[in-house]
């Protein structure tokens, strides 16, 4: 493999009208799935919420004093109603409020990402189209588009923040838009193809490199 390969550009139709030449240690890197599985993992820790909580004996409520004498009554001892045993009692080594997320080194990052997207190069799910721009935020306006492709599951990325275009996958389950800064391995795999302009395929260029 060339240090300098080339991607195929399609119109609109999806038929191919020239060739980008990319950077093969960005589009053409090696895969490596450890890396892939690290980097989501990583990603969906740092998206849980970790405000699940439980009271522990400390902070239910009621249980000042015995329910009833230590001896004499042929039940067994207890000491508070508060105790883990009771129902409406505290809980054992319940969850608590805790933050999920753990530092990746951006190497790691970036050395997914590559892997992730140069996935896509070789199983031939990456379209660089011509031209993608909706003249109005219209759903239906944006599944002609992809339909044309023969597209039925994308990722969008964009060089920049399309809002009319963004505005428009919102309503389609199969799709997502998002600007080259936020592209995530997550994304990437989720979704069957990646879709993107010339422009944006630089942005993924620079972001890769830089």
């Amino acid at each position: 493999m060339s240090s300098s390969p080339n991607l195929p550009l399609v119109s609109a139709d999806g038929s191919q009208v020239g060739e980008l030449t990319v950077r093969g240690e960005v589009f053409f890197a090696p895969l490596r799935p450890h890396l892939l599985h690290t980097a989501v993992r990583w990603q969906l820790a740092r998206r849980r919420a970790g405000t699940h909580s439980t009271k522990t004996r400390g902070e239910v409520s009621g249980g000042g004093r015995k329910p009833w004498r230590q001896k004499g009554t042929g039940r067994a001892r207890a000491g508070s109603i508060r105790s883990p045993l009771w129902v409406g009692g505290a809980v054992v080594f319940g969850p608590k409020p805790r933050d999920y997320s753990y530092s990746l080194p951006r190497s790691a990052r970036i050395e997914a990402l590559k892997s992730a997207v140069s996935g896509k190069v070789r199983n031939g799910t990456l379209l660089v189209v011509e031209k993608l721009m909706l003249e109005k935020p219209k759903t239906r306006l944006l599944a002609q588009s992809l339909g044309k492709l023969g597209i039925d599951s994308a990722l969008i990325v964009l060089p920049d923040r399309d809002e009319a275009i963004e505005r428009a996958s919102r309503n389609l389950p199969w799709a997502k838009a998002l600007p080259a800064v936020r592209l995530n391995v997550y994304d990437i795999l989720r979704y069957k193809f990646l879709v993107t302009t010339p422009e944006g395929l630089r942005a993924i260029e620079e972001r890769l490199t830089s």
